[in-house]
């Protein structure tokens, strides 16, 4: 079903009236793009400093409102009213025009999501793509959860496990998400993983995509506040989340931690990485092996010995 994306682009400063223009021509939705302040939103509203790259390069100083014209709607006959309300508003603008197939919406995301090897041993896999590789294939389907493999902050973890997973590991995912880095986990050959999600959509997510990989029965997902749900030691932790969060709950991780086990902390932006290094060291563990990939930061750590 064929509708019409009507997108206004304008000076920042004009973004309240392009908006309420939009709104008395609209029959249809109104979706506006405003980056002016992303980090600030992104904080006050979600508590995240993990912004993708592509929304941090989205331009500050423009908006750009869309307003969505049902398949029954003529354009010819809305876009002469719009330009005229705009004009005799004197605001600067763009116009653009472009068919949008209500499947769409949900799936243009599936554009930027292929698939791609991770490592010496892993490749992540689209469900809707066939790869043939020699490599340890994870299938993931992210839905509405984080963790593709595609973000920089879950294939710098990715590229840890790679190298550390070696076989009978029991593991913990703290943020599991998608359940990517569990998931990866077991397959390269740990023996069990729990993952641990305040979010119940990504509890169930993880729980899919562990089935759509034939490791259901060694991963246990649940919902819990980062580490509560977690039950005697591992070998291996891993949370790819955001910085306050890791500072949060660093000090539980060291009593988590078996004889020579690592706690791989990723999501970090790399502004906060001396931050957070200190806030681990003062947590009792130790910082052995910093990463960085385009603007982000993966830390792994050690318990500190005695």
């Amino acid at each position: 079903m064929q509708w019409t994306d009507i997108e206004i682009t304008v000076p920042q400063a004009y973004a309240g009236t392009a908006e309420a223009i939009a709104t008395m021509v609209a029959n249809g939705g109104i979706y506006i793009e405003d980056y002016s302040d992303l980090e600030q939103q992104a904080w006050e509203i979600a508590h995240v400093d993990l912004i993708e790259q592509e929304l941090l390069d989205k331009p500050r100083d423009v908006v750009k409102v869309h307003m969505y014209l049902a398949p029954d709607e003529n354009p010819a006959e809305v876009l002469p009213l719009f330009k005229e309300r705009l004009e005799a508003s004197g605001i600067p603008y763009e116009l653009a025009t472009n068919g949008v197939e209500q499947e769409d919406w949900q799936n243009a995301w599936k554009k930027y999501y292929h698939a791609m090897d991770i490592g010496k041993r892993l490749a992540i896999v689209p469900g809707w793509e066939q790869y043939d590789t020699d490599r340890t294939a994870i299938t993931m389907d992210p839905g509405m959860a984080f963790g593709t493999g595609t973000h920089e902050t879950t294939a710098l973890c990715l590229e840890v496990l790679d190298e550390r997973v070696r076989g009978g590991e029991r593991v913990l995912d703290i943020g599991t998400g998608s359940g990517i880095l569990a998931i990866a986990a077991l397959k390269l050959g740990a023996a069990a993983a729990e993952g641990v999600d305040i979010d119940p959509m990504c509890v169930r997510t993880a729980g899919e995509n562990a089935a759509r990989n034939g490791v259901e029965d060694r991963l246990t997902v649940l919902v819990g506040d980062l580490s509560d749900k977690a039950s005697g030691v591992y070998d291996l932790i891993t949370a790819n989340i955001v910085a306050a969060a890791i500072l949060s709950l660093a000090p539980h991780v060291p009593a988590l931690l078996a004889p020579g086990a690592v706690f791989i902390a990723s999501g970090i932006i790399d502004t906060r990485k001396e931050e957070v290094l200190a806030g681990l060291r003062a947590a009792g563990l130790e910082p052995f092996d910093v990463r960085e990939k385009r603007g982000w930061v993966c830390i792994v750590c050690r318990k500190q010995e005695a």
